[in-house]
């Protein structure tokens, strides 16, 4: 019994053996590829001189290694170009080809709002799956006249719509004005951009444009006033109101005029409890008027306070909740203006 038991676990043995030997004279032989060689345009780019920034960028396809190729041309510059990215191939002398043909584009930064256009694809090459590198040009010359054509369209239409506001009531021309300064802000840096491209710019007057939108915004900021009143429910949550409008440099006193704006707190309020809790359910409702009695903004918020100690103490508790409202929110969320 024992010598049968030894010869089947020896053929057992001597089987597994040979399948073995089989399988490794069937295994196919891996031979590693050979990586692509890199064009001598990727390893050693033109570089840039006086009348053309050059840039090479690569990415999972063509699209985002061109918008990496911009934003290293724009990191010569000090600006950053965000990966957004748009193109229209146009046709050059009848032929466009994956490696020859002029992109027209805008990449614009998110946070800086500088612009490269009007540059030239000047090679594209795949590396392999997902690989794609590329060679771009772009002219400085144009790409200074593109900037300042920008700029110079955007104070025409600054002063357009600043004639167009300016018979209406402040807290309209404050916020014009606030949007315009906003969309200002890179003005600066784009001018800095410029004189780089050339040398002899002097960006002044449009510094000063700039210098009249920000007086402009702070002259009728200025001159805001409002006067806040409410009824027998709502007189404990005038002081957050009063305290937001402060903080935004708003004048809380009487006035007259299209600069004066009368807000009115309205409060509604259920007394109710819950496991031991007076609840204080509010509906504040916020309007503002200007001096002809038209509503120029409004609001409604459902605020529930509670307290342990009874019904009074959970009302004031909504004056605390609104308060830390105000603080989150911005006092023109919460009344319902653009402030």
């Amino acid at each position: 019994m024992r010598e049968s038991l030894l010869k089947v676990i020896g053929a057992v043995l001597f089987g597994l053996v040979l399948f073995s030997c089989v399988g490794c004279g069937s295994q196919k032989q891996v031979v590693a590829a050979e990586p692509k060689q890199l064009p001598s345009w990727y390893i050693n780019p033109p570089q840039s001189n006086q009348s053309d920034l050059y840039a090479v960028g690569d990415g999972k396809d063509k699209q985002e290694a061109i918008a990496n190729a911009l934003a290293q041309m724009a990191s010569t510059l000090s600006v950053f170009i965000s990966s957004t990215y748009s193109a229209k191939t146009v046709v050059k002398e009848g032929r466009v080809s994956s490696s020859d043909g002029i992109y027209v584009s805008d990449t614009q930064s998110n946070t800086q709002e500088i612009r490269i256009s009007n540059y030239e694809l000047l090679q594209a090459e795949s590396f392999g799956f997902k690989k794609y590198a590329v060679l771009v040009r772009s002219n400085k010359q144009k790409l200074f006249q593109s900037m300042k054509q920008e700029i110079e369209q955007n104070f025409k239409l600054i002063e357009q719509n600043e004639d167009s506001i300016s018979s209406s009531n402040a807290l309209k021309q404050l916020s014009f004005y606030k949007k315009t300064k906003e969309s200002l802000l890179n003005l600066p840096n784009t001018l800095i951009v410029m004189n780089v491209l050339v040398p002899n710019f002097d960006g002044s007057l449009y510094l000063q444009k700039k210098q009249r939108v920000d007086t402009k915004y702070e002259t009728t900021l200025r001159s805001i006033t409002f006067s806040i009143d409410t009824d027998t429910n709502a007189i404990n949550l005038e002081a957050p109101i009063a305290k937001g409008l402060s903080e935004k440099k708003f004048k809380l006193q009487k006035g007259e005029g299209n600069t004066h704006f009368n807000l009115f707190i309205v409060s509604k309020i259920q007394k109710a409890s819950s496991y031991g809790f007076s609840l204080a359910r509010t509906s504040v409702t916020f309007v503002t008027k200007d001096m002809k009695g038209a509503v120029i903004g409004s609001n409604t918020l459902n605020i529930v306070g509670q307290s342990s100690q009874g019904f009074e103490i959970a009302k004031q508790n909504v004056a605390v909740k609104l308060s830390a409202l105000v603080q989150k929110e911005g006092i023109g969320k919460i009344i319902g203006l653009d402030i």
